[in-house]
């Protein structure tokens, strides 16, 4: 059975990822945000390891850790230690330059949850998305490539909420 079949355990997988994904984004509380996506990326670890792609289930578990341990320390060592560890992974894991796109997500997710906050952290949320999505049109993954369209809608809608609710006009008004 090929991964790209709709109904293979990879993209089965993948469609969990997607629903846990699009609950994630959904949630105005950061700390709720924090904790599903440390969910949604376990899951997309083992799609992304059905899938054979080693690079993206690292990034992927270097991630869900990271959503875990930023809902405790906020400390800027910690999140170096994650980003060393995740480059690190990267060039043991990384066979192309695209397997980088999930490194470098991961770690733009890392900065987003120890350095900021609200509209900020939700505004790098969205180039990891973007990083992430590129990752999963090369890899035929089906439901992460629906999921990463999906969380870049929900996220986009959820931060324009958020300008509003500050009163901050948005650059698209």
């Amino acid at each position: 059975m090929s991964s790209s079949d709709l109904f293979s355990p990879a993209q089965l997988v993948g469609y969990v990822a997607f629903a846990i994904g699009v609950y994630s984004f959904l949630q105005k509380d950061d700390r709720r945000l924090k904790a599903t996506i440390g969910a949604q990326a376990f899951s997309y670890a083992v799609h992304f390891l059905l899938l054979g792609s080693i690079a993206a289930a690292a990034a992927s578990l270097v991630t869900a850790g990271r959503a875990v341990l930023s809902l405790y320390t906020r400390s800027p060592y910690v999140a170096v230690a994650i980003i060393g560890v995740n480059v690190a992974l990267g060039f043991l894991t990384a066979t192309a330059l695209a397997g980088w796109l999930p490194v470098v997500a991961s770690c733009a997710g890392t900065v987003a949850f120890f350095f900021f906050e609200g509209i900020s952290l939700r505004l790098i949320l969205l180039f990891a998305t973007a990083c992430w999505l590129a990752n999963n049109l090369i890899l035929g993954s089906i439901g992460g490539t629906l999921l990463e369209l999906f969380l870049g809608g929900v996220n986009a809608t959820t931060t324009y909420r958020l300008f509003r609710e500050r009163g901050i006009r948005s650059p698209v008004e």
